[in-house]
């Protein structure tokens, strides 16, 4: 860098440049000098030390550009995806359970499993999507007869009829069923932790509020909103009459 600034940067600090092309072409002309100017204290130059060692030892630029990557770890959930940067990215289904390793590039996800690649997905920009391979799901379901969604329901079932009726909105607004069973199982999990009858509480006020998902019943559980009452937005009055109010009649 010292030579480069003393031989070509130095050397044009006095000149004026009005295009691009006319800068590149100065600087390539004194690139050239400094690279065939003779060594002192040795035979040869840059030029002529590139063409007989460094040329040889040179390889082909990669296809694409470098990218910083960063690895974390994961497991496999039931619904054969897991969990990474707020969204969702589908594996083979045979490796539900397994735990994996995660590399992300700021485009890319790549999953591992025992050092091996199993799938390769575009990075989601967005929160809570769920990024699935068609190749990903099993070609039968017989091997996952015990995670049906009917199942999920009677699990549901056993907490109460509002719980089941949250399970059954949460899987049928997915794109396909087994995408809600993580949020269902969390459900679930809750129920266990606060009780059936706050359960049924927090599923009443997510279905009437539109909150149908996980962290939205935590929210409600953990805040304690299930135990108090739900309130409704009173009903506005009719505005008074007035010249510019014209009403629908107007307009037919």
């Amino acid at each position: 860098m010292l030579v480069a600034e003393r031989w070509i940067i130095a050397a044009l600090r006095h000149r004026t440049f009005f295009r691009l092309e006319d800068l590149n072409h100065a600087i390539r002309e004194l690139l050239e000098k400094l690279n065939h100017r003779r060594f002192k204290k040795r035979d040869g130059s840059r030029a002529s030390v590139f063409e007989n060692v460094e040329r040889a030892a040179m390889r082909p630029l990669p296809a694409e550009p470098f990218d910083m990557s960063q690895w974390s770890h994961a497991r496999v959930n039931i619904d054969y995806h897991i969990a990474f940067d707020h969204n969702f990215y589908s594996v083979p289904y045979r490796l539900t359970e397994e735990p994996v390793e995660v590399r992300s590039t700021p485009t890319t996800v790549e999953i591992f499993h025992k050092g091996k690649r199993v799938a390769s997905h575009p990075r989601g920009r967005g929160k809570d999507q769920a990024i699935t391979q068609n190749e990903h799901r099993p070609k039968s379901h017989q091997a996952h007869l015990e995670w049906t969604p009917t199942r999920m329901v009677r699990w549901a079932e056993q907490i109460g009829p509002n719980t089941a009726r949250l399970v059954e909105r949460i899987l049928s607004e997915k794109p396909h069923p087994e995408m809600g069973y993580r949020s269902c199982l969390g459900i679930i999990r809750l129920a266990e932790r606060y009780s059936a009858t706050r359960m049924e509480a927090a599923a009443i006020r997510a279905l009437e509020s539109n909150a149908c998902r996980y962290q939205s019943v935590k929210s409600i559980l953990k805040n304690s909103l299930d135990q108090q009452p739900l309130t409704q937005l009173p009903s506005l009055p009719p505005p008074p009459p007035h010249d510019n109010i014209r009403g629908g009649e107007y307009f037919e």
